[in-house]
């Protein structure tokens, strides 16, 4: 049995509330619209077999008609003939003839009944599939936008981007540490110039602070550049 059991169920059905209460809603539209079009085919087929029966009462009724106007004829001649008992024999059959044409009648009543009400059925269903089929696209995109984004936070929320932070951090921590040393010296500079051979020596340790904060920082791209990437 598929979500619908029957062409009322899914005329009345509230498409957005299934869709709230569906774990996977993609593939729950995927089932209401496939519903929808079996429903569809069987609705237009039932039409189709209706409208073949109409037909079929054209004849019938075009045929008894016939049949009622031949024993109107056949009572007018017996009675020309003096043959009243025959004339009363035709117009018992024509009178039979008659209710068999008023039975057609109803019963053709009942099938243009049927012929309307399949009709509004048709067109409500279409617009339901209309409206299913609409939603469908909507669904997926936000579900395909939704997964990029669950996917981004489950990186960003990574113990390895933490990780990696972490050793940020301590890098910093380490120029921080170079850069007061750097400092202290030149102040101390300031407070009691030294002599010649201090002044060079400053520059010295200078260009060794500036070849060590350099080889942190290839370091520190080097190693975010082969941090592995969560799949």
């Amino acid at each position: 049995m598929g979500i619908f059991s029957r062409f009322a169920d899914i005329i009345n059905s509230n498409i957005s509330a299934l869709l709230d209460k569906a774990e996977d809603p993609e593939k729950m539209v995927r089932l209401i619209i496939q519903e929808m079009e079996d429903t569809l085919v069987e609705v237009r087929s039932t039409s189709a077999r209706v409208l073949a029966e109409k037909k079929e009462v054209h004849r019938r009724v075009a045929r008894i008609e016939e049949q009622v106007a031949d024993w109107h004829a056949k009572a007018e001649l017996a009675l020309s003939k003096d043959r009243e008992d025959l004339a009363k024999a035709a117009l018992v059959e024509k009178q039979k003839a008659n209710d068999t044409l008023k039975a057609l009648s109803d019963e053709m009543l009942i099938i243009d009944e049927q012929i309307s009400r399949l009709k509004d059925e048709i067109t409500q269903l279409q617009e339901k599939l209309a409206d299913a089929k609409a939603r469908q696209k909507t669904i997926i995109m936000r579900n395909q936008t939704a997964t990029s984004r669950l996917e981004v936070k489950r990186r960003l929320d990574s113990s390895k981007i933490d990780d990696a932070m972490l050793k940020f951090e301590q890098y910093e921590r380490r120029v921080e540490g170079i850069e007061a040393q750097v400092e202290a010296y030149e102040l101390s500079k300031g407070a009691n110039k030294g002599s010649l051979a201090d002044e060079f020596a400053a520059l010295q340790a200078e260009d060794e602070v500036s070849a060590e904060l350099a080889a942190m920082k290839a370091k520190m791209q080097a190693n975010a550049a082969t941090e592995p990437k969560k799949s």
